[in-house]
């Protein structure tokens, strides 16, 4: 593999890594509520998906791998789908 090769995967892992990671903990700090009201899967359904995501990245050392681009398809569904719909109901009333 050439120098070039070399560092664009190092970037898809940590890239990969990252946007898991992100996922993961997004998933553990929104409220369980939030989740049944917006219709979504629960919230430890996508805490466990989102947690294995990162795990096997982080295992593979890459995201390019027959698990690797499932677990990213699967953090980025969440975070593209999920993580909006069940932060749009926390708005609210809040004073934040």
């Amino acid at each position: 593999m050439g120098v070039f090769d070399g560092w664009l995967m190092l970037l898809l892992y940590w890239a990969s890594l990252a946007l898991t990671a992100w996922a993961f903990i997004d998933a553990l700090i929104r409220p369980a509520s939030g989740y049944v009201a917006a219709g979504k899967l629960s919230k430890p359904g996508w805490a466990a998906i989102t947690g294995l995501a990162l795990l096997i990245i982080f295992w593979q050392k890459t995201p390019m791998s027959l698990l690797g681009l499932p677990a990213v398809i699967a953090a980025i569904v969440y975070l593209v789908d999920v993580r909006p719909a069940v932060g749009g109901l926390q708005r609210g009333n809040s004073n934040w």
